[in-house]
């Protein structure tokens, strides 16, 4: 037995920022196969939902709770996109430099870096790589104002929404988040080469399958 012992030199930690995104669109088959950067990502704030207890009563007592589906959503926030993410937003190009609006909205995947930090190291102690699958942009206003004495960069913003994808011996999931504290090196590298591209390879998002067949995940029964 050991006594607990609170805010020891080192385990001082701490999460911050939003970098390195990149945007999949999603080909035919549900695949992610060409990554491309998001330059201007400024905030993605993640919103889950659903996970609500419903109250059982029998024989004058509180039976048991159910818990409805948890679904994620999350909410994007940048001063630009890639030209790629035009038709995740509802739009067509119908010739260089000029686009439809009201089209279909494509499928895609996301993924971003966040800072880990903590007392000794700061900000260079590790990092988390966030991945999104199965996403859905909805329409979003866009409020275009005069240039004045006090300017100010317009920014966009997209709430989406997301459809699991399959993971074997796991429920379905639309989001994955890897800490690069708790990776070994060898095996984290190998999959930001699959998710931010190297020399010889394209950048890609990879089906969680793929990702716990890299990382030597233990599946779980059932």
């Amino acid at each position: 037995m050991s006594k607990l012992v609170w805010d020891q030199t080192g385990e001082k930690t701490y999460e911050t920022g939003v970098k390195n995104g990149v945007l999949y669109p999603q080909a035919e088959g549900g695949t992610y196969p060409k990554g491309v950067a998001w330059s201007g990502l400024t905030a993605v704030t993640e919103s889950p939902s659903g996970a609500e207890a419903k109250a059982i009563y029998a024989d004058d007592i509180k039976y048991l709770s159910l818990l409805s589906a948890e679904e994620f959503g999350a909410t994007i926030e940048a001063y630009m996109y890639p030209d790629e993410f035009a038709e995740c937003d509802g739009s067509a190009e119908l010739s260089p430099g000029v686009s439809v609006g009201q089209q279909n909205r494509k499928i895609f995947g996301l993924a971003y870096k966040t800072t880990l930090g903590n007392d000794v190291a700061r900000n260079e102690y590790g990092y988390k790589i966030h991945l999104i699958y199965g996403a859905l942009a909805a329409p979003s206003a866009k409020s275009y104002a005069t240039i004045n004495d006090s300017p100010e960069a317009m920014t966009f913003s997209w709430d989406i929404t997301t459809t699991p994808v399959d993971i074997s011996g796991y429920k379905p999931a639309a989001s994955i988040t890897i800490d690069s504290t708790k990776i070994e090196a060898a095996k984290l590298k190998e999959l930001e080469d699959i998710l931010f591209g190297s020399e010889t390879k394209e950048a890609r998002l990879p089906l969680p399958d793929e990702i716990i067949t890299l990382m030597g995940v233990t599946q779980a029964a059932g």
